[in-house]
């Protein structure tokens, strides 16, 4: 009878480790998942799918980038603003959303490899005045998406007290504007303005390539600090740059 019961608290016991070995695997699994953050009103890079989640060029990137790291991600849309608040705070481990690299948010982040070249463009009325440079909206009523770099080049010719200044939580509520006539232009990314311009089928509305406006690189932004993390993510983009996942990718949104 002794011998069964020790039997019997053997088989307890292994069952109970086996248990707790499980649900430590799970808790790890979850803990490793790395949180990346959008704003998914930026398409083609990234807008939200009939499911609800993000989709677009920078999700296929990331996602691309982390199996070619066996990284455990999940890309939520948190909006801009909540983004960059995210990964200072912790909340939001990688953020990628067309985010420029300029010399403030350098300061703020630590960015990859630059992953994609833009360009600021300028969107307008077919029926407005004949505009070849930014600085011919001189005194007209010009939208942006705050905190972006439409607005650092819009008040870089025009200061930043520039009372034509208008700025918006996305591009689209900017378009909107500009066809009910409440502004005159909007300035956003080229990529993105060509986007919504076929979107949206806008027919009666040009974009103007301005040459004074510099180019300008996208990065993948991490905290300040995460020099792991930020290693990891450069490994993952030469990878799918080197096999040609990205070719593939960009091919996809662009050369269509």
């Amino acid at each position: 009878m002794k011998k069964k019961w020790t039997a019997l608290l053997i088989a307890m016991l292994a069952l109970t480790v086996f248990a707790v070995g499980c649900g430590s695997k799970g808790d790890g699994q979850a803990a490793n998942k790395i949180i990346v953050g959008t704003d998914a009103s930026f398409p083609p890079f990234e807008s939200l799918a009939p499911d609800g989640k993000p989709e677009g060029f920078d999700i296929d990137l990331i996602n691309a980038i982390a199996k070619s790291q066996n990284m455990n991600i999940e890309a939520k849309h948190v909006g801009w603003d909540p983004m960059m608040a995210g990964l200072e705070n912790g909340s939001v481990q990688v953020g990628i959303a067309g985010i420029t690299m300029n010399d403030d948010r350098k300061k703020q982040f630590d960015f990859t490899d630059p992953y994609f070249t833009a360009k600021q463009a300028i969107l307008l009325k077919n029926s407005a005045p004949d505009v070849k440079t930014i600085a011919d909206l001189k005194g007209k009523k010009i939208g942006v998406q705050s905190g972006t770099t439409g607005q650092a080049v819009v008040e870089k010719n025009f200061g930043k007290g520039y009372t034509g200044l208008k700025g918006f939580d996305d591009i689209a509520s900017a378009i909107d504007d500009m066809k009910n006539g409440r502004i005159d232009a909007v300035v956003a990314d080229n990529a993105v303005i060509k986007k919504f311009k076929e979107q949206l089928q806008l027919n009666d509305v040009k974009i103007v390539e301005d040459k004074t406006i510099n180019q300008e690189q996208y990065g993948i932004a991490v905290k300040k600090g995460n020099k792991e993390l930020l290693n990891t993510l450069n490994k993952g983009l030469k990878a799918v740059k080197a096999d040609g996942t990205y070719d593939k990718i960009y091919a996809k949104y662009f050369n269509k």
